[in-house]
């Protein structure tokens, strides 16, 4: 059974078992409280003030808790977004090294979870097979990747962001960024010690090349060269793992269909689309034609694993009278006939929407900030201020 369902049910269900005391006490272990309600948050089966409304009808939350901190950062990695645009893509400042100093292209033992750090296995390997890692798991893996193999933290974003459910651009690329050092002011390390601390025994790695001092760590990450494979590496090729493919276009088991002028000439439509899997409007005309949509340029450019395919194709179908896979202009031009053109729009899909329709914005916790934020603490100073808390 998926660690996952592909339902709204589900992301209601995990909201109300949220216990924020809990999380902010246990969240930084691997099997602490943690709510696992990303997925159902980026692909917009839920908005963020559901969550928040969801967890107070039972529990407390002020401006102080870390809960609702988690909430922020992911805002806050939007208005990063919002202000920087592709910029988010490039270092925001140099980092450690300069960017040249690292690779573009990820060593196969870490792809084939041999690298012979437990922690680092174990975090492919699990990301394999669910589709999630815990956040700390996250930090770990691309810490290793940066620092200590010297692999370019946009290579290492962009590969983790398409086996990820819950891949949000944003919160996965300045994620990425803010381990690196170039998006933070000194790079995020972690050792042995630390693993031991949070994660089951299966993870722990005494005696790896992680297994050593912070002080130790910083200067393997200030040198160019990178650390070479564990001298731990199985020689057994059974103990390789297979790494999923990264798909452009559907997988052949997903019924889409290609965009069809003659389905929207003359109707009222609303669009849903990768993002926008929450329940439709309450005041949607009945006869209202809804189709969802997969723009292929999108996909191109930020390929998905076919888990992700389809998680979020079940919940679209569920929503969905039509769903299409096609490019921008097929898309616009099968629907200019459309008598009225609505939906919700999101960043990821934004500037591929037609341009003829009226979109909402996805609702937020916090108030839009229009001065550009540099640091979350700057930000929170100016959202935390708000009336609601």
């Amino acid at each position: 059974m998926s660690l996952f369902p592909s339902t709204r049910e589900e992301a209601l269900a995990r909201i109300a078992s949220v216990k924020p005391a809990e999380y902010a006490r246990t969240r930084n272990a691997l099997n602490g409280a943690v709510t696992q309600l990303s997925p159902y948050i980026t692909h917009g089966f839920v908005s963020l003030p559901e969550v928040l409304e969801g967890v107070r009808l039972q529990h407390t939350v002020n401006s102080q808790d870390k809960f609702l901190f988690e909430l922020g950062w992911r805002e806050y990695y939007r208005h990063v977004w919002q202000h920087r645009g592709d910029g988010i893509f490039e270092s925001l400042h140099e980092g450690v090294l300069p960017d040249g100093a690292y690779a573009e292209q990820i060593p196969a033992d870490i792809l084939q979870a041999c690298t012979g750090v437990n922690a680092i296995d174990m975090a492919v390997k699990t990301l394999y097979d669910s589709g999630y890692l815990h956040n700390h798991a996250r930090m770990w893996l691309a810490s290793y990747m940066v620092h200590l193999r010297k692999v370019h933290w946009r290579v290492g974003a962009d590969w983790l962001y398409g086996h990820l459910l819950d891949g949000d651009l944003a919160s996965n690329h300045l994620s990425w960024q803010w381990v690196a050092g170039t998006g933070s002011h000194k790079p995020y390390l972690f050792n042995a010690e630390n693993v031991a601390r949070f994660a089951p025994e299966a993870w722990h790695s005494a005696g790896t090349q992680i297994d050593s001092s912070y002080e130790a760590l910083d200067n393997i990450a200030r040198q160019t060269l990178p650390v070479a494979a564990s001298a731990r590496l199985s020689r057994s090729l059974s103990h390789l793992v297979e790494e999923p493919s990264l798909m452009p276009t559907p997988p052949t088991s997903l019924t889409l269909g290609n965009p069809n002028s003659n389905v929207a000439n003359g109707r009222d439509v609303w669009l849903v689309h990768p993002w926008s899997l929450g329940d439709l409007p309450a005041d949607l005309p009945k006869d209202t034609l809804v189709i969802g949509i997969f723009v292929s340029e999108f996909h191109r450019d930020w390929p998905w694993n076919e888990k992700r395919w389809l998680f979020v194709q079940n919940r679209m179908a569920e929503l969905a009278s039509e769903c299409w896979y096609g490019d921008r202009l097929s898309i616009e031009l099968a629907l200019n006939g459309a008598k009225e053109l609505g939906g919700v729009t999101d960043a990821h899909i934004a500037s591929w929407l037609p341009s003829t329709g009226k979109y909402n914005p996805w609702p937020s916790i916090f108030p839009n900030v229009e001065r550009r934020c540099d640091s979350f603490s700057k930000w929170w100073n100016f959202v935390s201020k708000s009336p609601s808390f």
